[in-house]
């Protein structure tokens, strides 16, 4: 069923984006020249609510929400927990320095802490993933005395303009402009496992992308000494959810270990609990140093971030970062409160539980569908890469699409200018809702490829997709 999107206040509201938010585009005109064109212009919608696993937009339809306000909310959107702990926080401090909810979240924190060996035993706090990333190269640098940094293609820090060079996801189109600003960030690429060069299988590129780290950076580009470490998605989320082979990462810890480097593991949006453990790291097999945190910890509520790292690293660690609202009363209240809630609901093993059934399902539409190439996913981190039918490459706007024709029969999930879809449902989903999502998501597959269906998107700022 579709719900013609947007409806008549949804469009009400969108009529004034174009003379308020930076670029922007009017939706009727768009749409009027698309007509003759036989192209719909992609559905949009203005959110008032949500309830449980649904957003619910200004004419009242009900969507499923494999979005998680782009995996911000693990435990669903407007949790009232969450809500209820961040009002009394707020009733009782308003806003101050040096209160005691940072002790408890710290400690909490360090609870939770992934490594099998050293553990991650010292906190500082943030206010964003963007800043939390920069502060744990921060540290690095000023910890070994060191000035460069490796990362990886396609990785996503954050969109400041230091984020922006340490991640490259969708890369010279995100740094045009900047490009001198790269300085000490030397990339090179992630080993994903679907539509790899020069026909090499899985396993080959990863030890093609490790060769070329020891072989070609190390002995052409940057002495091993002036590398201060790694900053590594553990699962490359914003970039696919591309999952690496299981030597990649041990590999990269036991590099790390030979020179000195420390290793960073950014977890804003693959970590707490979305990828079924706790930090996507503890499925790699391998320690790491620093842990970046943001995004999910406070369920969505409040902004707060957080670097975590051994006491070696941090301890006496003289790397500036940090600001205003870092580590408020009602932000670490929220992280609080989610932290209990998943632990007594044992999300992380439901997670996991129902993921494998997921991505069991998931697997079968490579066969079911020809416009789709790959299927893959760990707990609720769940992308497919699409692909044109007839040349068998992956085909951004077939996939935008799918999203578009899923969004407007009444599932939301990412795409984001890619050749991938990506669908992150809150670890709390009910599960007959997860599974009427997916049967959404299988119903537009099958709808654009069998009607060689495109959409345009309008690209006004408050735009959805």
């Amino acid at each position: 069923m579709n719900m013609n999107l947007p409806g008549p206040k949804s469009l009400e509201v969108l009529k004034k984006g174009p003379k308020l938010f930076k670029g922007g585009a009017s939706f009727e005109e768009e749409a009027a020249k698309l007509r003759n064109r036989r192209i719909k212009l992609s559905p949009q919608m203005i959110n008032v609510g949500s309830d449980g696993d649904y957003i619910i937009d200004a004419d009242g339809n009900r969507i499923i929400d494999f979005h998680a306000g782009w995996a911000s909310n693990p435990v669903g959107n407007r949790n009232p927990e969450i809500i209820e702990a961040v009002s009394v926080a707020m009733n009782q401090y308003g806003f101050v320095y040096e209160h005691p909810l940072r002790y408890d979240l710290a400690e909490r924190l360090v609870e939770f802490s992934p490594n099998e060996g050293n553990k991650l035993t010292r906190v500082n706090f943030e206010i964003s993933g963007t800043e939390a990333a920069e502060a744990a190269v921060s540290y690095a640098i000023a910890y070994t005395g060191r000035p460069l940094i490796i990362t990886f293609e396609g990785q996503f820090h954050g969109d400041s303009i230091g984020a922006r060079m340490l991640g490259s996801n969708r890369g010279a189109h995100r740094r045009k402009g900047f490009e001198a600003w790269r300085g000490g960030v030397i990339t090179v690429p992630f080993p994903i496992s679907y539509d790899i060069p020069a026909g090499m299988q899985f396993e080959q590129y990863t030890q093609y992308v490790l060769w070329y780290i020891e072989e070609f950076v190390l002995k052409s580009v940057a002495d091993p000494d002036s590398i201060a470490g790694i900053l590594m998605e553990p699962i490359l989320s914003e970039g696919g959810n591309w999952i690496p082979h299981e030597s990649f990462i041990p590999a990269l810890r036991k590099m790390a270990d030979k020179y000195g480097w420390l290793l960073i593991s950014d977890e804003v949006l693959a970590g707490m609990g979305r990828s079924g453990k706790m930090w996507a790291i503890e499925h790699m097999h391998a320690d790491c140093d620093i842990l970046v945190i943001g995004k999910h910890i406070t369920g969505g509520i409040e902004p707060i971030a957080a670097v975590q790292a051994t006491d070696e690293v941090l301890s006496h660690n003289e790397g500036h970062s940090g600001s205003t609202f870092a580590g408020t009363p009602s932000g670490c209240a929220a992280a609080i409160k989610t932290l209990e809630i998943m632990e007594r609901d044992k999300l992380v093993e439901r997670t996991a539980r129902l993921g494998k059934k997921v991505i069991e399902r998931m697997n079968k539409w490579p066969d079911m569908f020809g416009i789709v190439g790959q299927s893959r996913g760990l707990g609720f981190l769940l992308g497919a890469s699409i692909i044109d039918k007839d040349t068998g490459k992956p085909d951004e706007d077939i996939a935008f699409a799918v999203a578009s024709e899923a969004l407007d029969m009444g599932a939301w999930f990412i795409w984001d200018s890619e050749a991938r879809i990506r669908m992150y449902p809150p670890l709390t989903v009910d599960e007959d809702v997860l599974e009427k999502g997916l049967t959404i998501v299988e119903e537009a597959m099958h709808k654009v490829e069998k009607n060689n269906l495109k959409f345009e998107h309008p690209w006004y700022t408050n735009g959805v997709l």
